[in-house]
């Protein structure tokens, strides 16, 4: 199975904000992606290192993918826990939904910060900040 982890971030809420991503099957990464994104808000940059993640796994499978994510936010959003309630998101949930269709089966899972591969995206990230 393809999982992806996935993390977004801002310095100033909204600020500087940058994505990491990677691709892994089990313990292997296969792809890793960090970008610097302009200047939004967390929650934006949470779902759009998604989006990011989402793409790069449908190069590698269209069955089943687990996307985890940092963001208890995004999750619920996504498991239909919370409404989407802010107009700048929605459309970004929008193509969230709309990536599903790429795969047989989506899941999302929350994991901590402290989660291994998710220290490893919180690193790509901040990376790309630094770089600033």
């Amino acid at each position: 199975m393809i999982y992806t982890n996935s993390d977004g971030g801002s310095r100033g809420n909204p600020g500087i904000a940058a994505i990491g991503v990677i691709v892994r099957k089990d313990n292997e990464i296969l792809t890793a992606y960090s970008e610097k994104i302009g200047e939004t808000t967390n929650n934006t940059a949470e779902y759009k290192a998604l989006i990011k993640a989402m793409e790069l796994a449908s190069t590698y499978t269209k069955e089943e993918v687990t996307c985890i994510l940092d963001s208890e936010l995004v999750v619920k959003q996504l498991l239909g826990e919370y409404s989407v309630k802010s107009p700048k998101l929605r459309p970004l949930f929008l193509k969230v939904q709309k990536l599903q269709e790429n795969f047989n089966k989506v899941s999302y899972i929350h994991k901590s910060r402290e989660d291994k591969f998710q220290k490893v995206v919180d690193r790509l990230l901040n990376d790309e900040m630094d770089s600033l």
